[in-house]
């Protein structure tokens, strides 16, 4: 009461007094807080029913009102002042005592009120990096601790100015042995502050209490203070001690204490703290110092951090999950990690678990993303080997087929989450290995969880083919080239699925309806002798639609003219099979839109891989090496050939994954699965040889089902919810395959369009 009194009464007298110059005012207020010291009896009395907040606060308005009238850059007599008198060095030791109870608060909010109040830079001052350093070591100590707020607050703004200039991480990377025998000194120092020694005290339960002494005295003490504690802080920082080699091999780099500190505070239970941390971590991460991002990899344990919390996370979720639930769950966010079971209309067993998963992964692809080269190649590793390799694998490989299906749901998400290029990378050669040489059948399980997860698309549970399939359908979305070359391209690259017919002068005269001698026109092959003339799209309805029409069938440079290949497509399925013209708005025309705004968005992916605009030239191609399709084109076209038995999901999404594959702008790929005219050699099997046995086999079984142009209709139309629904149609599975069937030969000839409009048009 009497301190509250007195601290009231030196305000009024403060502001009747003359405005004293700004440098004699602020060593009037620092004079102030040393004679505390002097001349206090009571060292348990906590900080705030003492003056020092308050003269602490008005030192701070003085240093800022002082650069205020200064000029830019212009340090002024009492900003001197505090960085000849090391009044940051006596704050630290004070704090460090925590003397009186609480200062270790006002010390930390005095730093960082200064850091971010005063404009000029202040870090490069050794009389300020130096003990901005020590405090960082005594921040994170103790979790829940209740000076964890101005640890945090404290921390950021330091991250925020090295942000500003990362050159001065540099004065925060020491070396590991000299921290440790600092501690271990500090420790001795700090007993004999007990004792009293350093400050004339003679009672060991008074730390920091002084003995009367004589008035005259008083003034040296006062004056003497600030040398003393710099003394107690800075001793062991001048010696020389000499570094061992096994101290140097455990730590060549130095130790990072504003990584470890803030590390610590990420395990916070209080979870603005932690975010916060998070924070601090991102900004430090992102620095271009080569010596910081070698140091913050190999001498702190941030990776370590990382993937055991990823591990720990993961292993918390159950065993069995709802694949529905682990997709459809709201967008997560890292740093809005909050849910409430009870507010939760949705909630499902393990969605608090799953939340805290998805966050923390989000976090882990942030950080690599704003990383450093170095430090984002380490973090992705680190996450690799420890959480995907040691964690994930193990439950993608089980046999279990309720694990296969949460584990595989788990990846789905995770493929789809990720946006570091540096941790798709790495998922990537996690899913599907490092091989780029052409596959055979004989070694498609070279990377055994690759050759697991592409079986997996054709399991014997659907619910495990659908959601592999879509994992591998968010796959090639990702912008990294090894997944189609692993998966597709490097196979076709010798393009030995062509039977090379050396060019003879009769197959380049042209013939007066456009093709050239030899070349079967569709109206003559006996595949569409069923075609009615509404099947197919005029010659006039093509001059509109597409580029000018070449007279030659091949144009120069290799591609055959679309509208033949788009009539090729959407000729496949013979006329009685069709349903969508008895439905409005299911032409082919409603793909167009989809395929230009999906081709455009794929070719914007495959920019910067530096594809070629030509298939190689056959010549130089070695088509004696025998022809595979590769393990994951095999599985498709196995299942597509099956698109008549399958259940109507799996069909879409075995069509979706084609369709995904078809758009790539890779002319290889655009050879092989788009053109109909490829001249295939012996054995081998191209996306439309297996659409044109699978339209065969339809033909054979269609004779064979009373009703099936009405059957397939209502099918259809139910499909589309046109109709309600009603008693099970004989046939269905074949029905929906047959519908599946022709709305894929429509998107496929829309995307042979699209692609052969968008490379004629410069």
């Amino acid at each position: 009461m009497f301190s509250k009194f007195t601290s009231i009464l030196q305000h009024a007298v403060e502001a009747l007094a003359p405005s004293l110059p700004l440098q004699e005012d602020f060593v009037y207020h620092w004079k102030a807080i040393t004679h505390y010291y002097i001349e206090t009896s009571d060292d348990k009395a906590p900080v705030t029913d003492t003056n020092i907040p308050s003269h602490l606060e008005q030192m701070l308005d003085i240093l800022v009102q002082e650069e205020n009238e200064r000029e830019s850059g212009e340090t002024g007599p009492c900003m001197e002042y505090l960085l000849h008198h090391k009044i940051l060095e006596t704050l630290y030791t004070l704090g460090k005592a925590d003397c009186p109870p609480g200062m270790k608060q006002q010390v930390l909010s005095f730093y960082t009120k200064l850091l971010g109040r005063i404009r000029q830079p202040l870090l490069p001052h050794i009389n300020v990096h130096r003990p901005v350093q020590k405090l960082i070591r005594l921040c994170g100590e103790v979790l829940a601790a209740p000076t964890e707020n101005e640890e945090i607050q404290f921390l950021c703004i330091v991250c925020a100015k090295l942000k500003q200039d990362p050159y001065l991480v540099n004065f925060f990377l020491e070396n590991k042995l000299k921290a440790v025998a600092s501690k271990s000194r500090t420790c001795l120092i700090a007993e004999d502050i007990q004792k009293g020694q350093d400050f004339g005290t003679t009672d060991r339960g008074q730390s920091l209490q002084l003995e009367e002494t004589p008035r005259a005295d008083h003034a040296e003490r006062e004056n003497n203070l600030p040398q003393l504690a710099d003394d107690l802080s800075t001793s062991l920082d001048e010696l020389n001690i000499p570094s061992s080699p096994e101290a140097l091999a455990v730590h060549p780099h130095g130790d990072y204490n504003l990584v470890n500190s803030l590390l610590n505070l990420t395990k916070s239970p209080d979870g603005r703290i932690a975010v916060k941390a998070c924070e601090g971590l991102m900004l430090l991460v992102s620095l271009p110092e080569p010596a910081a991002a070698k140091c913050l990899t190999q001498s702190t344990c941030l990776c370590e951090l990382l993937t055991d919390r990823l591990a720990s996370l993961y292993k918390a979720l159950p065993q069995s999950m709802d694949p529905l639930d682990i997709e459809t769950v709201e967008g997560v966010n890292w740093g809005l990690d909050s849910y409430s079971h009870k507010e939760d209309a949705s909630a499902f067993p393990g969605k608090r678990a799953l939340i805290s998963f998805l966050s923390w992964f989000d976090y882990c692809d942030q950080l690599i993303k704003e990383a450093q080269k170095t430090t984002a190649i380490a973090m992705a590793s680190s996450i690799r080997d420890h959480f995907f390799v040691g964690i994930m694998e193990p439950q993608l490989m089980q046999t279990s087929e309720i694990g296969i299906l949460t584990s595989t749901a788990l990846l789905h998400r995770i493929v789809r989450q990720v946006t570091s290029d540096v941790l798709v990378h790495e998922m990537v050669g996690f899913i599907l290995g490092e091989q780029r040489e052409p596959e055979t059948l004989m070694g498609i399980n070279r990377h055994p969880l690759r050759y697991r997860l592409i079986e997996h698309c054709d399991h014997i549970s659907d619910e495990i083919s659908i959601m592999t399939l879509r994992m591998f359908e968010h796959l090639l979305q990702k912008p990294d080239e090894h997944i189609l070359y692993n998966l597709v391209l490097r196979n076709l690259e010798e393009r030995n699925y062509t039977e090379y017919k050396p060019p003879c002068q009769e197959d380049k005269d042209v013939v007066e309806n456009g093709q050239i001698a030899g070349a079967v026109d569709l109206e003559e092959d006996p595949l569409f002798t069923d075609l009615s003339p509404n099947t197919m799209l005029s010659n006039q309805e093509w001059l509109s639609a597409s580029p000018p029409a070449s007279p030659e069938h091949l144009k120069s440079d290799g591609k055959t003219e679309v509208h033949k290949i788009v009539n090729s497509f959407l000729c496949l399925v013979p006329d009685e099979a069709k349903s969508s013209y008895h439905v409005e708005g299911t032409g082919y025309d409603t793909y167009l839109r989809d395929a230009h705004r999906q081709f455009r968005d794929y070719c914007a992916i495959c920019l910067r891989w530096e594809w070629p605009g030509f298939p190689k030239p056959l010549e130089k191609c070695n088509l004696e090496a025998s022809f595979f399709e590769g393990h994951f084109l095999k599985v498709l076209f196995d299942r597509m050939g099956r698109i008549l038995d399958q259940p109507y999901d799996v069909n879409l999404q075995v069509t979706s994954v084609l369709s995904k594959l078809s758009l790539f702008p890779h002319p290889h790929i655009h050879e092989y699965l788009l053109d109909p005219y490829v001249n295939l050699a012996s054995g081998c099997r191209s996306l439309f040889s297996v659409i044109v046995r699978v339209v065969g086999d339809l033909m054979v079984r269609i004779q064979r089902i009373l009703d099936f142009t009405p059957k397939l209709l209502l099918v259809r139309k139910r499909l589309l919810g046109l109709e309600p629904e009603g008693p099970i149609v004989d046939h269905m599975t074949l029905l929906e395959g047959v519908i599946v069937l022709e709305e894929f030969c429509k998107e496929l000839a829309a995307i042979a369009f699209v692609k052969y409009h968008a490379s004629s048009t410069p």
